[in-house]
């Protein structure tokens, strides 16, 4: 058990506060006005002159990691809720329990002596490393908006999977295509726990060859600007600018896995074994992947309005997509490239981008690039597993399968640096990627995906 003191109760006057422990985890101390009822968990602070109550919770949404510093706040029961501002996910300030059947870690508040303390049970000789407060201002959901997009269109409760997969595909305006994203990742994660699972719709409607993009100049990978090494603003704006048409085009590839193989079966490599239709954790582990994506894009999309610019100030490529056309006729040959060589490479390239950040004392875009690099391990993770499982189920081997679709659906040489630990993080040993090489090219690989 630690207790760590927060400061002087007199110094608190935010609604809000941000607080970083000594070991890295993050928290939010909220302060809110007196709920006046005998069975509250956390009392108001007696003798404070404004009879202000003090609660503490993970500043992490356990469901996909959305920032609880922004939580909007209401009361239901005469209890505090704080629902997160991505996916409206709510918990309880107090006890951290949610309608939606996960729970929130919560730590208690006291007040001695003028002073704030939270209690974390899980940890000894913990101290306060960072406390800040948080704006009040009002944010949109996804961060500042250039201008007003309006509302995206949903589809109704009997829409399938498929239906859905195909409307996010064909969404061209990227506010509509982050908020119908996650808004979907949500409903079929809840609908799993329910007696009445959204239907995949397997082979009922066909993605479109590309997805649509709106008002975005496109040029060629080889004809991309030159980003340089970060020193200055515009540098950074062209690598955030960079990274967040690959987190869009990453939304999509991320979808489209799921409706254009969906009615995939695996090889039967013996004839009294029987082939295996696509599991339903599939196509969650890939919503999964898509909902972080279109969290990713979210994120570089407000960091970059926070610097003057906007996404669709530069030019754009769409190598990535040029990558999933050329493995559109089989999954093994999707996940080989998309997820284990271009995504992967992005786990090589993300480290050396977050310390130009870092150098050039840009706190905020390192923040947002940890949590990129963090997530992009487990997406790599997931690619790996669905070959892994497609392999076991055809008595093939992954590494195999893997660079022998590399050869012949990849363009470009699988190089260096490697960073071998996140790789080996993701389940990809050397024996994946040395001395691997695809078709002619002279390009650069793009990283993630």
């Amino acid at each position: 058990m630690s207790i760590v003191d927060i400061g002087r109760l007199a110094d608190l006057q935010h609604t809000r506060h941000s607080v970083t422990l000594s070991n890295g985890k993050r928290l939010v101390l909220f302060r809110l006005p007196k709920i006046d009822r005998k069975d509250a968990v956390a009392q108001p602070i007696l003798g404070s002159p404004d009879s202000w109550s003090y609660y503490a919770m993970e500043a992490e949404c356990p469901h996909a990691g959305g920032p609880m510093t922004d939580a909007h706040i209401d009361i239901e029961d005469s209890s505090y809720i704080a629902s997160c501002p991505w996916h409206a996910y709510d918990f309880n300030v107090e006890t951290g329990e949610s309608s939606y059947g996960i729970k929130a870690c919560t730590f208690p508040v006291t007040v001695r002596d003028g002073r704030v303390s939270i209690h974390v049970a899980e940890a000894e000789n913990l101290h306060l490393a960072k406390l800040e407060p948080v704006s009040e201002k009002v944010k949109f959901k996804h961060g500042p908006r250039v201008e007003p997009s309006g509302s995206p269109t949903y589809l109704g409760e009997d829409a399938s999977l498929c239906e859905w997969c195909v409307h996010i595909l064909n969404t061209s305006n990227p506010e509509h295509k982050i908020e119908l994203t996650t808004h979907l990742f949500s409903l079929f994660a809840t609908r799993e726990q329910s007696s009445s699972p959204m239907q995949i719709g397997a082979g009922s409607i066909t993605p479109p060859q590309e997805p649509p993009r709106q008002n975005l100049t496109q040029v060629k990978p080889g004809q991309m600007p030159k980003a340089g090494k970060g020193g200055n603003l515009k540098n950074r704006i062209m690598m955030l600018h960079a990274l967040a048409n690959i987190e869009q085009w990453a939304i999509d590839l991320a979808i489209d896995i799921m409706v254009r193989f969906a009615t995939f079966q695996t090889t039967a490599p013996k004839e009294d074994v029987i082939s295996q239709p696509l599991p339903r954790t599939f196509f969650y582990d890939w919503l999964k992947v898509a909902n972080d994506e279109a969290k990713h894009f979210s994120l570089l999309r407000a960091r970059l309005e926070e610097l003057g610019s906007h996404f669709g100030a530069l030019p754009v490529h769409h190598g990535l997509w040029e990558s999933a056309t050329r493995t559109s006729h089989d999954l093994r040959a999707r996940i080989s490239v998309i997820a284990l060589v271009h995504e992967a490479r992005g786990l090589d390239i993300n480290p050396l981008t977050i310390e130009k950040f870092r150098n050039a004392k840009d706190d905020e875009s390192v923040d947002v690039l940890n949590i990129i690099h963090n997530d992009e391990i487990t997406h790599v993770t997931t690619g790996h597993r669905w070959l892994t499982w497609i392999c076991q189920q055809e008595g093939t081997d992954p590494v195999q399968v893997f660079r022998s679709n590399v050869q012949k659906h990849f363009k470009g040489a699988v190089k260096g640096p490697f960073n071998a630990e996140a790789r080996q993080q993701a389940g990809m040993d050397k024996s994946y990627y040395e001395d691997l090489h695809g078709q002619p090219w002279k390009g650069e690989v793009i990283a993630g995906g």
